[in-house]
């Protein structure tokens, strides 16, 4: 099984950039991950003077995956999320929701222990998940610290492992990355951080052709899940239902009118992120509900 190193990392994702690795579709691989700081942060005294803050968000790649061309999908599925033994959170003024009442940087480290996060005396139960994941888009670049079509920084707390999630190729080779870790953290990360560690993720990735989508989709054993970045919420929760109900549109027989009510009654607009360039949201259908239709997402 391949492995890449955290020090083979990017901090946008772009079709200019040479891939440290190229494997087979199917390979199953561990990728190793910074934290979102780049592990710049080791002390409750860092001042946010000393942090590089061009060096944040940094994904682990690209991969080249052989036999992925524009108009496929790389369908990937997270087996495994290994987390350090120490998280980091920050916040201060001008960052996330409150930031406008925050009159100073601060920093707090989070040991991991026995299956939980100590935040103080509180025990905050894990919830391994990744931030950052997606493939180059199909033209120019986007910052790992963004969220968009191709994925990236899009903070969905249902990206763990079991998961499997489809992206768009958007290049020759799809030039996949993933980093940005979170032990733990909330819908919507509403204090720019969630309690980032470094880490290692074991995937597989696998070219699906004869399949395009437009923007991200996620299956795990309950749910199926749109996921769409745009400039506001109420723009990501539209597109993110109509994104669903075309994909599903075709497979279960239902005609426009009906699958819209069924999905007026089953599914579920959430949110992701609210504290990025772009805001992220998911429309979650239930799998029991299109298992009653003979219908599948892919």
């Amino acid at each position: 099984m391949s492995q890449v190193l955290c020090k083979d990392s990017i901090y946008a994702f772009s079709g200019k950039h040479e891939p440290v690795l190229r494997i087979a579709s199917g390979t199953r691989l561990t990728i190793e991950t910074y934290d979102c700081f780049t592990n710049q942060i080791q002390s409750e005294a860092t001042a946010i003077d000393s942090i590089d803050w061009n060096r944040i968000n940094p994904a682990t790649g690209p991969i080249f995956v052989e036999g992925a061309l524009p108009g496929d999908v790389l369908k990937v599925h997270i087996e495994r999320i290994e987390l350090g033994d120490q998280g980091v959170m920050a916040t201060g003024p001008g960052l996330g929701v409150m930031g406008h009442r925050i009159e100073k940087f601060e920093v707090k480290l989070i040991p991991i222990e026995d299956g939980h996060a100590l935040f103080n005396q509180i025990k905050i139960p894990l919830n391994p998940m990744i931030g950052v994941i997606g493939v180059a888009p199909a033209e120019g670049e986007v910052s790992c610290g963004t969220p968009g079509a191709h994925g990236g920084n899009m903070d969905n707390t249902m990206i763990t492992a079991g998961a499997t999630l489809y992206f768009p190729v958007g290049v020759e080779g799809a030039l996949f990355g993933l980093g940005d870790l979170h032990a733990a953290m909330g819908d919507g990360e509403v204090g720019v951080s969630g309690i980032e560690i470094p880490g290692k993720v074991t995937v597989t990735l696998e070219v699906i052709k004869g399949l395009s989508i437009a923007h991200p989709f996620l299956e795990n054993a309950d749910s199926v899940v749109s996921i769409v970045s745009a400039p506001t919420l109420d723009e990501a929760v539209k597109t993110a239902v109509e994104q669903m109900v075309d994909r599903l549109l075709p497979t279960t027989g239902l005609p426009l009118a009906e699958l819209t009510m069924l999905m007026s009654a089953v599914g579920q607009t959430q949110i992701c992120q609210v504290v990025d360039p772009l805001m992220t949201a998911r429309f979650v259908v239930p799998k029991r509900i299109l298992n009653q239709l003979d219908a599948a997402l892919f």
